[in-house]
């Protein structure tokens, strides 16, 4: 039996506002060979392509991220990824010249998209730099953004009560890491500044739920590694601004 002609429409359109809702990406790529007077550097990205100033904003956040990470020249402007790896080689090289035993420096970079639906997107970026000493430092960062505003959100702008949130979240991560809910925040050998518990620098929206990754050293020690806490949507729906219908 053949399908009405209408039937097939609706369902035409209905695939198309689909594709719509998500954002077309591309990978960026950057990556050289490591020698005696060159660092190790490897960059993957993903690359937003549609023409639209939420594509801008969000190539325009991703780099900025990198060079932030890359950028040793404090007396330069860098505006580019490409400058951002030239600066990291730069500053290797003097070092080197300066001191011919030290160990190449390396930079690893990806990022991937992690959620998105039709209002929010958000990007991780996972890094890994060494520049000497006993070891490197590895992070993670999250990028929120609102794709109807074209704009990237702060943390305080992913909340409707973000006071709410925090003290919800300390008794989530005192049940989690197994401290008492009357004691000091920092009893079991938690580093908050203060003794007063506060959110991670990096929240972003994950399948799973809103996360806060507290990277090393944030409220830890090195050897303890980053600290993650996954909070499901069905409880921190009251108080985000961009509840998730689950």
């Amino acid at each position: 039996m053949k399908k009405p002609i209408g039937v097939l429409l609706f369902i035409l359109l209905l695939l198309g506002c689909e594709n719509e809702a998500k954002l077309t990406f591309g990978t960026f790529e950057l990556s050289n060979t490591a020698c005696d007077v060159c660092p190790k550097i490897e960059i993957k990205l993903p690359e937003a392509l549609d023409d639209i100033s939420t594509s801008k904003t969000i190539n325009t956040a991703l780099r900025e991220e990198v060079i932030a990470l890359l950028s040793f020249e404090e007396e330069t402007e860098i505006v580019s990824i490409e400058g951002a790896v030239e600066s990291f080689s730069t500053s290797f090289k003097d070092l080197k010249e300066k001191f011919s035993d030290e160990v190449a420096w390396e930079a690893e970079i990806n990022g991937d998209i992690v959620y998105e639906d039709d209002n929010m997107l958000t990007l991780v970026i996972n890094a890994y730099i060494f520049t000497g000493g006993a070891h490197g430092y590895s992070s993670t960062s999250f990028l929120n953004f609102d794709k109807l505003k074209g704009t990237e959100l702060e943390n305080w702008q992913l909340f409707e009560d973000e006071e709410g949130f925090i003290h919800f979240a300390e008794a989530k991560f005192r049940i989690q890491e197994k401290i008492p809910q009357d004691g000091n925040i920092n009893a079991t050998g938690f580093m908050f500044d203060g003794d007063m518990f506060h959110l991670a620098e990096n929240i972003g929206y994950t399948p799973d739920g809103i996360q806060l990754i507290y990277n090393q050293y944030e409220v830890a020690s090195y050897a303890d590694g980053p600290i993650v806490l996954t909070i499901p949507y069905a409880e921190s729906n009251k108080y985000l601004k961009r509840g998730i219908q689950l």
